[in-house]
């Protein structure tokens, strides 16, 4: 197999192992689970595993959350000081909604490539039980007046206008500033606009849960995955699951049009949860005896005009970036769909993984092969937790390629919120 060229001077970005919790079904066991308690918990347990904690250990981590109190405003350098990794390791966070996770991890390995450093641990980390609530705008706009005020009497003035409505918080909605409309909605446009049926929705969820229940009890996840308040699975895991008993859940998003398709059981849950990836340049990874998984060799991110896409003809939806972004990467690369042994494309939507599929045959990639897409299942039976997402991707990804024989190439598809896409190839020489 002849991997991707890299330009003079450009070292290659191992890929080392991969840590992170169990995810959890939101308001479950991580209830009041902060984003830096799982993710100092995901980055322990890489630390554990790899020998982490000792002075000037790793080189740097970048990670970032999507759901962010104020007191996440420096999440990757608290979790540092919270960790087993060395306090003096530079930290940053670093966000892309559902891409944050491989986002991060492309940070990370641009530094290594380029002999910035020689190691680094990137990830993310989201909590949608513990999302943020903000202060009624209206009360806030009273309270900085009061703030503002010269005297007492015009503070009181300011106050006095404050009332009961004001006092109900701003919750989080997953919806689109630009359209109002909630990421399943618009994955049910898109679904529609591309044809996408309900049969084959429900088919591939039920596999994405038997496939990851079989890559547990096989022992896939055992240095991947550590044990958190309770848990050593992923919750939201339905081994038992089938066709037949998804096709009896009611429709839930796209109900303002006739046959809806999407439902809770072919869609993600709200999910919380941690995940990190330990990369470095081979020098390193020889100095310390340790076999890299594979190599981080492309990316690519896009965008698409969601927007006006969506009211056009579906084929630009919400979700739709990766149908852009993986042409792009595999012309640079010069690589084609059959070029891969593995294609793990993010589960958002079972709608999403379809269209996405078709919208690469529509721009002239190969069909993907079924028994190479999501091998071990992927975020319709683990879950979703936004920010790790990416790099649970990436480790999983990384780990199936070492046990293959030979040399073997996988490729990684996320969809984003805002219109956004970001992907990756990984090779195992």
């Amino acid at each position: 197999m002849t991997t991707v060229q890299r330009p003079e001077g450009v070292r290659r970005v191992a890929i080392i192992g991969g840590s992170r919790v169990p995810f959890a079904r939101s308001d479950g066991p991580y209830a009041t689970a902060s984003n830096q308690e799982m993710l100092t918990a995901a980055v322990d347990g890489l630390a554990a595993r790899y020998g982490l904690d000792g002075p000037g250990a790793v080189g740097e981590l970048v990670a970032g959350a999507v759901l962010k109190h104020s007191r996440d405003f420096n999440l990757a350098r608290e979790t540092v000081l919270g960790s087993r990794l060395d306090a003096r390791t530079p930290a940053y966070d670093i966000q892309q909604a559902c891409g944050t996770g491989l986002q991060a991890v492309i940070a990370a390995a641009n530094k290594i490539a380029l002999g910035q450093t020689d190691s680094a641990v990137a990830g993310g980390a989201d909590t949608a039980s513990d999302a943020p609530l903000g202060v009624n705008d209206r009360l806030r706009r009273i309270l900085l007046e009061a703030r503002r005020a010269k005297s007492a009497g015009a503070r009181l003035k300011a106050l006095a206008r404050v009332r009961p409505s004001h006092l109900v918080p701003d919750i989080p909605r997953n919806a689109e500033p630009r359209t109002g409309l909630s990421m399943g909605e618009h994955a049910a446009v898109t679904a529609r606009a591309w044809g996408i049926g309900r049969a084959a929705q429900d088919e591939l969820a039920a596999a994405s849960h038997r496939r990851l229940a079989a890559a547990y009890d096989r022992g896939l996840f055992e240095d991947l995955v550590v044990p958190f308040r309770g848990l050593a699975r992923d919750q939201n895991l339905r081994p038992d699951s089938t066709v037949e008993k998804l096709a009896r859940l009611k429709p839930v998003f796209g109900l303002d049009a006739p046959d809806p398709t999407m439902t809770a059981g072919n869609s993600t849950p709200l999910t919380d949860g941690a995940a990190v990836v330990l990369l470095a340049s081979e020098e390193w990874a020889q100095a310390r005896g340790l076999e890299p998984l594979a190599y981080l060799t492309a990316y690519e991110t896009a965008a698409v005009d969601f927007v006006r896409g969506d009211v056009a003809d579906g084929e630009d939806g919400l979700l739709m970036a990766p149908a852009y972004a993986v042409p792009r990467m595999l012309e640079r690369a010069g690589l084609g769909i059959e070029d891969f042994d593995l294609v793990e494309i993010h589960e958002a939507f079972a709608s999403q993984v379809l269209a996405t599929l078709a919208a690469w045959e529509k721009r002239g990639l190969a069909p993907v092969d079924r028994e190479r897409l999501n091998v071990a299942g992927s975020s319709l039976a683990t879950g979703h937790p936004f920010a790790a997402t990416g790099a649970r991707i990436v480790a999983t990804l990384a780990k199936l390629l070492a046990g293959r024989e030979g040399p073997a190439r996988g490729l990684i598809s996320v969809c984003a919120a805002g219109g956004q896409g970001v992907t990756a190839v990984l090779e195992r020489p």
